[in-house]
């Protein structure tokens, strides 16, 4: 290489680690937030089962079925409490015994946070009621995803997703070595303490970075769907309008087994009830390919008037963006393969704290050993 080449690089090279330094410093305490309370977020619903005695005991008996009583009963048990004419309910099935859990949305224009519902194993009680951000996992959950910040919040946490793919993929950069790849890749356990930091930096980075730009980059398209939608360009999810009412609503039960019909062999994992009887049930399957077992993205729609089927939406008949789309939540949990990929969504959401540490203290040390040699 030409003197004036190697110059370059180099210029180059002290360049993409500045902007790592820069950037670690600056987004880097966001990116430990993110990862800490991601990784507790991996088991939401099972730590709040564990905290909250109440819903966390399963009675014996099988889960009820789409043609089961208790989800009528379940409704009209909340209905009972909350009767807002422009909320709605969505009910969960969770496919096994015990609390139901479902949640209620207030009107938009009233702009209160949504109701976190457990129905006893009948439909006949509440056991639980808690307002969505005012419990242990919740909170964590607004702090993940929105800073608790609302949506200036998620806006923040998308476009920080972005920045930490150029601090990960500047890290790289940084370390990309010149010379030979095993000293590259070595730690040296004898070394003085400023060089064990950055050894202990640069190789848990090496083995995280694939996982973290995974996390970061399905993070920020979901904390962006407007970007999500304009690069993917999914299969637009139908609306149906309004009907006109006219006569009394068919029973959970029957709209139930209309959206069943629509897709046999979809497994119903929530369906919404507007209190509005003009808009219709949604309910929401996930169905043979779709790698999401809590948040499919196939819907059918139901007339809460006539029980006729209104629209049906099966991702196995979207186009490329919509097969895409689908794979962005599981990735980011962790739960597109089971138990092993969620314990490994774990560790790798600790790696960012453990980045931010070693880093910062191998700035200090090293700051602090310049300004002793000056």
């Amino acid at each position: 290489m030409k003197p004036c080449s190697r110059s370059i690089a180099a210029r180059v090279r002290t360049l993409v680690r500045r902007v790592h330094l820069w950037l670690g410093l600056s987004v880097g305490l966001l990116f430990a937030v993110l990862g800490l309370t991601g990784s507790a977020l991996v088991f939401y619903t099972a730590i709040d089962a564990a905290l909250h005695s109440a819903i966390g005991v399963a009675p014996a008996g099988a889960a009820p079925g789409t043609t089961s009583p208790i989800w009528d009963r379940a409704l009209a048990t909340g209905r009972a409490r909350w009767a807002d004419p422009g909320g709605k309910w969505t009910v969960e099935v969770t496919g096994a015994g015990g609390a139901i859990p479902a949640r209620y949305y207030p009107a938009p224009q009233r702009h209160g946070d949504r109701m976190m519902v457990w129905f006893s194993a009948d439909g006949a009680r509440i056991v639980r009621a808690e307002r969505w951000g005012g419990y242990l996992m919740s909170w964590l959950y607004r702090l993940h995803m929105q800073l608790l910040a609302g949506e200036v919040g998620t806006a923040i946490v998308g476009w920080s997703g972005a920045a930490m793919l150029v601090l990960l993929g500047s890290g790289i950069a940084a370390w990309w070595p010149r010379g030979r790849w095993r000293k590259a890749l070595a730690f040296k356990r004898d070394a003085a303490p400023i060089r064990r930091l950055r050894d202990l930096h640069k190789l848990s980075g090496l083995a995280g970075t694939g996982l973290l730009f995974v996390l970061a980059a399905t993070g920020a398209l979901l904390a962006l769907p407007g970007i999500a939608q304009a690069l993917l360009a999914p299969t637009a999810i139908p609306t149906p309008r309004p009907a006109a009412p006219a006569g009394p609503r068919v029973s959970i039960t029957r709209a139930l087994a209309t959206a069943q019909a629509a897709l046999p062999d979809g497994r119903l994992v929530f369906f919404d009830v507007p209190t509005d009887a003009a808009l219709p049930i949604r309910a929401r399957f996930q169905v043979p390919g779709d790698p999401h077992r809590r948040f499919p993205g196939s819907f059918v729609f139901v007339d809460q008037i006539s029980g006729r089927l209104r629209a049906v939406h099966d991702i196995r008949r979207g186009n490329t963006g919509t097969r895409l789309t689908s794979w962005i939540r599981p990735l980011h949990d962790g739960s597109v393969g089971g138990m092993p990929t969620r314990l490994l969504a774990v560790v790798t959401g600790i790696l960012p704290t453990v980045l931010l540490v070693t880093g910062a203290l191998h700035w200090r040390r090293r700051r602090r050993a310049t300004v002793q040699q000056s």
